[in-house]
């Protein structure tokens, strides 16, 4: 049951960025389309709590006692979301997944050896660098394949920055797993992880909502203009419920962690991952551009997932 929990909230992913995306057109900012999301997922997580009889008391005296970098979950969190609606814009459903998880893997590579954040230390070895590399060269098929789909569309070949937007997916994806190494040990300290997960979207949302305010301010009237025009269109209702998917994404990560350990964890939720994003670009979910799906795309995911089979199980 909970490996289907893991499966399903991997999936989930690429449906919130899909459908933050559809939220970011009525909000007009990726930022204020953020913070609606961590607004419904710290909700959804808080709901979750009382339903569960857990309270929603923090322990900021154990908080207080630990590095203060227990606090940077969220603000990794922000990032990363906001990261997706601008990443699923530019480069598609697939990749705005794919891309992020290498980051993700990687990172996670230097955080095992090295023991950072209080993680079990697990030394590098030959088949965790071949497994890494087949992450790269699955990552590279899926970018190729999409470049030859691409040729025959102005849009896509107009963006010359194009590999910028790639770095930065890699680099959102190694926040989110540093988020997840974080967040995995503040739910050692507050007996939870549905807290932890709490904690980390209050600490996102204080973010988002800072940078809300000062782009309002220094936006002044337009800002508000535009916000008007936008929220007179008509919308569909699903469009505000990606930030459940978002709690679950962050819940499931915390919570497999404890009982398989961060490797099969990490499988697990990249299993879904994947499959969400191939299931949104192929069929055009939630209003997002259809890319239909190829041999080379499929071939490529799947040299990802054995990479990263080998290292987080070998």
């Amino acid at each position: 049951m909970s490996i289907i929990f893991g499966i399903l909230a991997g999936i989930g992913v690429p449906i919130q960025t899909s459908i933050n995306a559809r939220l970011r057109k009525k909000v007009g900012s990726p930022y204020r389309a953020s913070l609606v999301s961590f607004a419904v997922s710290l909700i959804f997580l808080v709901l979750l709590l009382l339903i569960l009889g857990q309270g929603v008391h923090i322990p900021f005296d154990k908080m207080l006692q630990e590095p203060v970098w227990i606090w940077f979950g969220g603000i990794c969190s922000f990032i990363y979301v906001t990261g997706n609606i601008l990443l699923f814009a530019k480069l598609g459903g697939t990749l705005a997944v794919i891309l992020p998880v290498l980051g993700q893997i990687l990172v996670g590579l230097v955080i095992d050896h090295f023991g950072f954040f209080y993680s079990l230390k697990t030394p590098i070895s030959v088949f965790r660098i071949f497994g890494a590399i087949l992450v790269v060269a699955g990552v590279v098929i899926v970018s190729l394949a999409k470049r030859e789909a691409g040729k025959n569309n102005p849009k896509e070949n107009a963006h010359a920055d194009i590999w910028l937007w790639r770095i930065f997916g890699v680099l959102s994806g190694a926040l989110s797993g540093v988020q997840t190494a974080i967040n995995g040990h503040l739910g050692k300290v507050v007996d939870s992880p549905i807290k932890a997960s709490a904690i980390s979207f209050t600490v996102g949302l204080s973010c988002l909502c800072v940078i809300c305010i000062g782009l309002r301010l220094k936006q002044g009237k337009s800002a508000v203009v535009q916000t008007r025009e936008h929220m007179n269109k008509k919308n569909p209702w699903w469009m505000w419920i990606g930030g459940v998917f978002g709690g679950i994404y962050v819940l499931a990560n915390v919570e497999l962690a404890e009982i398989f350990g961060t490797g099969l964890a990490v499988i697990i939720i990249l299993i879904g991952l994947t499959t969400g994003g191939i299931l949104v670009d192929h069929f055009g979910l939630f209003e997002s551009p259809k890319k239909t799906m190829n041999v080379q795309k499929i071939v490529g995911v799947c040299v990802m997932v054995f990479g990263a089979t080998l290292i987080k199980l070998l």
